[in-house]
């Protein structure tokens, strides 16, 4: 390779992604689109493919106006052609038809556009479904919604589980956004959330949630609504994509034109990608010789430039990855396009931690602090956690209350405002969990030596600790720094034994070690009492109207020599994951008040807006189709119509589960912003947790915007000044926050389907229990219950002697008429209707990483005993 290695990360990783990357080509030569445009002002331009992007002046006028909308840009996995942007008004998203109309903006890019004049909107038959209509979704629950904890193989993870998935529980916070959504990537390695991938394929009228929505759409009755909004775009205002992407390097077809020496064709794996042209001399030696050698190699490459006169960009080639299929080069392909730097610290950041180990706590800390090491504190992680960031503790008092303590890593006091790690640390924002290993946001030293409440030693801590009632009822709460010393590192089965055996003694060979001042008695009450607590609060959190929508996760389990994975499980989120999330969450929510009540304009909190109201009014719409009882007035109402609707047989379960999924859909992410910043008091609350204030502050470890807040709080007790922060910059903080989370998450999910595909290509096929979740007219899509992972099934790939597809009022219908298997026989017909159960084999397909579902014969070793509820399943009997 011509380009060594550290061409990698050409751009300080992270910054308004993307904006350093495109200053242009640098050596890189004219580019193509300039061939013979030399003297273009003598012979006339050159015919531009895309529009002039309009000046600052004039889009900000236009803003301001009203004449031009701006919004992040979507674009559909599936169909790339197709865009949109979210209608400011929560209505249907605004269409942005073809590459043309989207003017170089990638996926992800803040843009501005300008609608178009009536005439051109895009124009919904009625006998289509909406699905066309709505923008291609990546799925984006906010963790708290689900507490979507995602498998962690290594450490405690974003899910902070090791090598399964924990609900919102670690993060207490995480469960905080009502849902989690862990599936909906695992599709191809790219999260095309079935129904959300709107157009799949042209001939397909999607029929899903939005089925619904063909119904609105009936021209006759509202012809109005037969249209949707159609723009351009006129102006990129902030590139948020990373502008690099993998890919596959090709020869150019023309082997005679001018171009075909200087470049070669570079394919991005992304179709959302443009092509780009790459110097052939960034490319391998021999790859003009032997291209059919490089056929399977994986590239990353970065846009550099795209001319309005060409259709395709020019880039630069940064890295050659290795083997396509293989998972360290997909991995490093995956985080390189979503901007995560995975860099080694400098040494000037290392520079800034503690030199002199092993580190002990200055004695002046001891005068500053409450000192808590006598105390019955523990950890309660997943049992390969290292980067532990909170304890928990819980004295019985005489009165019969207790006092309950949360304790977090002081970690802002290793992190000094301005220093090289705080730069680096801000900038990297999250840290990011992967199935195999973690990218952290800070150096190891810190995440798993200094701050990690490790058992038996000393450590800094910031402190919530509340007087509460066995109900749950706050009498008092204190803030403080202190000094822990945590008596036992407790995994959650530890936990979860404990409170599956109340009364029984845990012989002290199944516990870990517990430190001589404490008796395992003693933690084993500290541990039944917190998970009676916990349950009172729970019980009223959701009693006071908040929201779950818990979607099943994937953990695997993965080969110790090869890395590969050998299996995988749904993971079970259980009492002792509820126990921390609880307290998270009240921690969460108590740092929240007390920053705001002190800084009404610089706190930094967490807000979820309600869903949007164009989906919602779908979901319901097709509820009532469904005669599903469903109530969406709030995020109480939902939740109470889940809980209650569904029995707890097999059917019902595996219905909940498509009906969470299709709830989940309208969800928006839970944000980060400055108080400061936004007037209105009301756009404050967060809708799945239903509660006025929230933000977060027990993962400093793992999440910058908590240190932010370990500051703030600091400050509002008078240990130190307040941050040198005006709302704006704490703003722009806050927005970096929550891109980095979303690219992170996106992150995760890319590795969990990465390692699920490669599972089916080595163990497979793999068989299941599967629902509807959509029907269109040659294809459907099916949540494979056993997995978890959405996929659609196409007629064409199955031996029917014929298909077809109707509408039962307005249910979308599919009935298939299987070819005998000997010619004796009659076909067999099967009825498809959403909530039809169904078998299905998961099957690689030849190329790397891409596997696709097919339908098992119907009364091939029937539905293990599923048949008898078909009738309920909207018609879909098996034959």
């Amino acid at each position: 390779m011509s380009h060594p290695d550290c061409r990698l990360n050409l751009r300080p990783l992270g910054t308004p992604r993307g904006v350093s990357s495109v200053a242009g080509p640098h050596g890189v030569g004219a580019s193509p689109g300039d061939k013979k445009s030399k003297n273009k002002s003598a012979r006339g331009k050159k015919k531009s493919v895309f529009e002039t992007y309009m000046s600052k002046e004039d889009v900000s006028e236009g803003l301001k106006r009203g004449t031009l909308i701006q919004g992040v840009l979507r674009i559909n996995p599936k169909k790339f052609h197709e865009a949109f942007i979210p209608s400011p008004d929560g209505d249907r998203d605004i269409f942005i038809d073809g590459v043309v109309a989207r003017n170089r903006a990638l996926n992800g890019d803040l843009v501005v556009v300008k609608l178009l004049p009536e005439e051109q909107w895009k124009v919904i038959k009625p006998e289509s479904s909406d699905k066309e209509t709505e923008g291609a979704y990546e799925l984006d629950l906010p963790e708290e919604l689900c507490g979507s904890h995602f498998p962690q193989q290594s450490m405690k993870g974003y899910n902070d589980s090791p090598d399964v998935i924990i609900e919102a529980q670690f993060d207490d916070s995480d469960s905080e956004d009502g849902h989690s959504n862990t599936q909906n990537v695992l599709v191809d390695g790219v999260k095309k959330l079935c129904v959300h991938d709107k157009g799949k394929e042209d001939a397909d009228a999607l029929v899903t949630k939005d089925e619904s929505t063909s119904t609105s759409q009936d021209t006759r009755a509202s012809p109005e609504k037969s249209l949707q909004r159609s723009a351009k775009v006129v102006y990129i205002s902030e590139k948020k994509h990373s502008r690099a992407a993998t890919g596959f390097l090709k020869l150019l077809a023309d082997k005679n034109s001018e171009l075909f020496r200087k470049y070669a064709l570079f394919s991005p794996s992304d179709h959302r990608v443009p092509r780009i042209y790459v110097p052939l001399k960034d490319c391998p030696q021999d790859f003009v010789t032997r291209p059919k050698d490089y056929a399977n190699t994986l590239f990353i490459c970065r846009i550099v430039d795209w001319k309005e006169d060409s259709n395709f960009a020019l880039g630069q080639l940064a890295k050659s990855l290795g083997q396509a299929g293989e998972i360290e080069p997909e991995t490093e392909g995956i985080l390189t396009e979503y901007g995560v730097d995975f860099s080694d610290f400098s040494s000037e950041v290392l520079d800034c931690l503690p030199q002199g180990l092993p580190w002990t706590i200055p004695p002046e800390e001891f005068s500053k602090r409450r000192d808590l090491r006598k105390d019955c504190i523990f950890t309660i992680d997943p049992s390969t956690a290292r980067d532990l960031d909170d304890a928990l503790s819980c004295k019985p008092l005489a009165d019969g209350n207790f006092e309950v303590g949360v304790h977090i890593a002081d970690v802002s006091y290793f992190v000094p405002e301005g220093s090289p790690l705080d730069k680096v640390a801000a900038e990297r924002a999250t840290s990011v969990y992967l199935v195999q290993k973690v990218v952290p946001m800070l150096p190891r030293l810190l995440c798993e030596e200094l701050c990690s409440l490790h058992p038996m030693s000393d450590k800094l801590t910031f402190s919530v600790i509340w007087t509460l009632t066995p109900e749950g009822k706050i009498l008092g709460e204190w803030f403080g720094r202190t000094i822990i010393r945590s008596c036992t590192k407790l995994s959650y089965e530890h936990a979860q034994s404990m409170i599956e055996s109340p009364t029984e003694r845990i012989p002290e060979e199944e516990l870990p070690p517990i430190s001589p001042e404490h008796t395992s008695e003693e933690v084993h009450r500290a541990v039944l009492n917190l998970h009676k607590i916990a349950k009172e609060l729970r019980k009223q959190r959701f009693v006071d109207g908040a929201l779950r929508l818990d979607q099943l996760k994937l953990a695997f389990t993965l080969d110790h020599e090869t890395g590969l994975p050998q299996g995988c499980h749904i993971y079970e989120y259980r009492d002792s994951n509820k126990l921390v999330e609880e307290f998270m969450l009240l921690a969460n929510m108590a740092v929240a008040h007390k920053t705001h009540r002190t800084f009404p304009e610089r706190a930094l909190l967490r807000r979820h807006p309600p869903p949007q109201t164009k989906m919602l009014n779908d979901l319901m719409e097709f509820c009532d189709q469904m005669g599903l009882p469903m109530d969406f007035s709030s995020a109480g109402a939902l939740n109470k119509s889940l809980t209650e609707t569904f029995g707890d047989d097999k059917y019902s379960l595996a219905r909940k589960e498509v009906l969470t999924n299709m709830c989940s859909r309208p969800m928006q992410m839970a944000l980060y912003f400055c108080s400061g910043v936004l007037q209105d008091q009301e756009q404050f609350r967060h809708y799945a947790l239903n509660v006025p204030l929230y933000t977060h502050f027990t993962s400093p470890i793992r999440r910058f915007a908590d240190v932010l807040v370990h500051r703030l709080l600091a400050a509002a007790l008078g240990y130190r000044e307040l941050p040198d922060m005006e709302p704006d910059t704490l703003q722009k903080q806050a927005d970096h926050c929550n891109d980095r989370r979303m690219a992170s998450k996106r992150v995760q999910e890319l590795s969990t389907g990465l390692f699920f595909a490669i599972l089916v290509k080595e163990s497979g096929p793999l068989e299941s229990e599967a629902m509807v979740l959509g029907v269109l007219n040659q294809a459907f899509d099916v949540l494979v219950l056993r997995y978890g992972v959405q996929k659609r099934i196409y007629c064409n790939a199955l031996p029917l002697r014929s298909h077809h597809f109707q509408r039962v009022g307005k249910k979308p219908e599919l009935t298939l008429v299987w070819e005998p298997e000997d010619m004796e026989q009659e076909p067999v017909r099967q009825v498809v209707t959403i909530f039809s159960l169904v078998e299905v084999v998961l099957q690689a397909e030849t190329t790397a990483l891409k596997y696709s579902a097919i339908l098992k014969r119907p009364g091939t070793e029937g539905l293990l005993g599923l048949q008898h509820h078909e009738e309920r399943a909207d018609g879909g009997q098996l034959d």
